[in-house]
C-alpha cells in the first residue's frame, strides 16, 4: 500500500479532524499514533520511534511550535509537517526555521494533500510511488488563501518575512556569515539564508523576487521550505541535491514555476566544501553578482546571465567552481555600486529599513 510500514505521530486537538486524518492514513497503509495535545504528543514521541510527526500548531496546554522545538532538540533529524490556520502564519515561519519539512493550511479539504506532503518529506520510494502531478504539496487553494491574507494585510506580510531573516552575523564552527539588506517598503524583495549541511558543507544563497510586492513574503516561505526539504533528504541519505548548486536550482525552478505565485527569482546558490574550501556556485537571473573578496578588493566570478527561476521552459543555470585561498571570502551582492562599496566598508547591519538607499544588499561568507 502507498504508505505501508510508516509510523506517523498525529498531534491534533480537533477530535473530528484527527479522526478523519488518522482513518485516511491507516487506509493508505500507515500506522498512526494519535495525541490530543502537545503535551501528550511529546510524551508519546519520547516513548517510541516515528517516521513522521504531523502536528497542528494551535493546541492548548503545549502548543505545536514548542512541542516541535523540544522534539527536534531531542532528535535533530525529526521529519515534521505542520498544519496551520492563517492566523498563526508566524508560527509556520518559525516551524520552518527550526527544521519542519513542510506545512499545510487549514482547512485541508483534500486529505491526499497530507499524503503528498508525507511522500515529498520522506523521498525515496515513497516519493517515487506517486505520479509527478500528485506531488504538489502546496496546492493552489493553499496558495490563494495565504496570498489573499498577505495581499490584504501588509503588516502580516512584513511580520512573516522578518521572522525568516537571520541575525546580521552568524558564527558557524568553520565559517561566519555577515549581511546587510536594505528595503524601503514594508516587505523586502530580497532574501538570504545559510546553513551547515553536516560537518562538511556550508550553503549560502541570496534571492531577489519579481515583482516586488507582498507575494515576496510568501515566496521567502516557499524558498526556505523547499531548501529544508532537500536538507532533510540529505540528512537521511536520500539525496545530495542540497549540496549540488546546479541540481538545486533546477529543483527550485520546478517548484517555483508550479507554485502558482507568478513570481520570478534571481538567485545565487553557493556551496562550500569545508575541508578544502572549494566553492561551487550556480546562478539564475542577472540581478545578483558573486565575488571573491581578498586584500585587493572584489574579484567577480564569471557567471553568465541565465533565465530567472519560475519559468517553465527554463533551460539551465550557469555554474562556477573556485578554490578559496587563505584570507578570501565569498560574497553575493545586488547590482548597485553603492552596495559593493558598503560591503568593502564592512557595514553589516542585517535587514534594514532605509528610504535613502537602493533596495538590495550583500552577504559574505568568511573563514
Amino acid at each position: 500500500m502507498a504508505l505501508e510500514n510508516l509510523v506517523i505521530l498525529l498531534v491534533e486537538d480537533d477530535p473530528v479532524f484527527r479522526s478523519l486524518v488518522a482513518a485516511y492514513l491507516v487506509r493508505r497503509g500507515a500506522k498512526v499514533v494519535e495525541a490530543y495535545d502537545g503535551e501528550q504528543g511529546l510524551e508519546l514521541f519520547n516513548q517510541g520511534h516515528y517516521d513522521v510527526v504531523l502536528a497542528d500548531l494551535s493546541m492548548p496546554i503545549l502548543g505545536g511550535l514548542e512541542m516541535l522545538k523540544q522534539m527536534i532538540k531531542r532528535k535533530p533529524n525529526t521529519l515534521a509537517i505542520v498544519i496551520s490556520g492563517n492566523q498563526v502564519m508566524a508560527d509556520v515561519v518559525e516551524a520552518l526555521r527550526i527544521g519542519a519539512s513542510d506545512y499545510l493550511a487549514k482547512p485541508v479539504n483534500d486529505l491526499f494533500m497530507i499524503e503528498s506532503a508525507i511522500r515529498q518529506c520522506l523521498g525515496g520510494k515513497y516519493e517515487q510511488d506517486v505520479q509527478l502531478a500528485d506531488l504538489e504539496e502546496l496546492s493552489y487553494q493553499e496558495l490563494e488563501e495565504h496570498l489573499s491574507l498577505l495581499e490584504q494585510n501588509a503588516e502580516a506580510a512584513k511580520s512573516v518575512q522578518q521572522q525568516l531573516f537571520p541575525p546580521s552575523e552568524i558564527d558557524y564552527p568553520k565559517a561566519k556569515i555577515d549581511y546587510s539588506l536594505f528595503k524601503n517598503d514594508d516587505v523586502s524583495a530580497y532574501f538570504i539564508d545559510s546553513t551547515n549541511v553536516g560537518d562538511q558543507y556550508l550553503i549560502m544563497y541570496m534571492a531577489h523576487f519579481h515583482p516586488q510586492d507582498n507575494r515576496s513574503a510568501f515566496a521567502c516561505v516557499l524558498l526556505k521550505s523547499f531548501v529544508n526539504q532537500k536538507l532533510k533528504q540529505y540528512r537521511n541519505s536520500n539525496s545530495h541535491t542540497v549540496i549540488e548548486p546546479f541540481s538545486m536550482l533546477s529543483y527550485l525552478n520546478e517548484r517555483m514555476s508550479k507554485s502558482g505565485l507568478d513570481i520570478y527569482v534571481d538567485i545565487i546558490y553557493a556551496v562550500v566544501e569545508l575541508t578544502n574550501y572549494r566553492a561551487s556556485v550556480a546562478q539564475a537571473g542577472k540581478g545578483l553578482r558573486c565575488y571573491i573578496r581578498n586584500q585587493e578588493g572584489l574579484l567577480p566570478l564569471a557567471l553568465p546571465d541565465s533565465l530567472q527561476l519560475g519559468i517553465l521552459e527554463w533551460g539551465q543555470p550557469s555554474t562556477q567552481f573556485r578554490d578559496l585561498m587563505v584570507g578570501e571570502s565569498l560574497c553575493i551582492v545586488s547590482s548597485g555600486a553603492e552596495h559593493r562599496e558598503m560591503l568593502l566598508d564592512n557595514q553589516f547591519l542585517g535587514l534594514t529599513y532605509k528610504t535613502d538607499s537602493l533596495p538590495g544588499g550583500y552577504v559574505q561568507m568568511s573563514f
